[in-house]
């Protein structure tokens, strides 16, 4: 999935969002957006645990040197996808090097989510962020 804008752009898109529904629904509108999971993805081992919402969360490496790393991801629920959708702005097309670099929960709080998320979605963010990193140093 190619964005047409970066991490920068869009914490001044949040910037520009009055109230915490006018985030909530831009947020819902970015997860709107993620391409779906082929079935073969939709796996067991694919599966992100520690999250409320059902995650499958499938990360490929190119053959270059060092690999760059391509993340695919869905959920069942609409701000879960929202979720996954800036993790994949922050993530896709890194080398295992910047993914573990990268300070998601930084963002996260930069956009104003970290204080408006409950704490099981805070969890499974986490959870996803984790999963991110323990894959990318397979």
């Amino acid at each position: 999935m190619k964005y047409q804008y970066d991490i920068d752009e869009l914490i001044d898109n949040f910037e520009l969002l009055g109230d915490w529904e006018e985030r909530f629904s831009y947020l819902i509108e970015l997860g709107k957006n993620l391409p779906l999971l082929e079935p073969e993805e939709k796996i067991e081992a694919n599966r992100v645990y520690g999250c409320q919402a059902t995650v499958h969360l499938h990360m490929i490496s190119n053959l270059d040197k060092p690999p760059v790393f391509t993340i695919r991801a869905d959920a069942d629920a609409f701000i879960v996808k929202g979720l996954i959708s800036i993790l994949l702005l922050l993530y896709n097309d890194k080398t295992a090097e910047e993914i573990i670099k990268t300070d998601a929960l930084e963002v996260f709080g930069k956009l104003g989510l970290d204080k408006h998320l409950t704490m099981t979605r805070r969890n499974g963010l986490s959870s996803m962020i984790e999963r991110i990193n323990t894959l990318a140093t397979l």
